[in-house]
């Protein structure tokens, strides 16, 4: 079900260096997980964009709660954005989770 390999990343703050001058924060590897990344049909799409949402994609995952909307998701290397919260599944809720995904948008400055 899950065949899928995708890197989660996380923003870290750059800092400030020995002068006191900032250092530029950055996406780094927080996990390689399996998931199952579905692209909305396009009627799905069509609705998603009237509605001007950014989301492209769902992708469902095991169930864990350290993955939030502050994290991106690389696959087949391209970056989606985390949309939503993690949405339990239908069966006893901590079997499996799914996102929302968007396509590449960074949040970070």
């Amino acid at each position: 079900l899950l065949c899928h390999r995708i890197t989660i990343q996380h923003y870290v703050a750059g800092g400030r260096d020995e002068d006191g001058f900032e250092i530029e924060g950055s996406w780094q590897e927080y996990k390689q997980l399996w998931a199952k990344i579905t692209s909305l049909k396009a009627k799905d799409l069509i609705s998603a964009q009237a509605n001007q949402s950014v989301v492209v994609a769902e992708m469902k995952i095991y169930y864990r709660e350290d993955i939030n909307t502050e994290m991106q998701v690389i696959w087949k290397g391209r970056t989606f954005s985390i949309q939503s919260q993690a949405l339990d599944d239908n069966e006893t809720g901590n079997i499996y989770c799914t996102f929302l995904l968007g396509q590449g948008l960074e949040k970070h400055k």
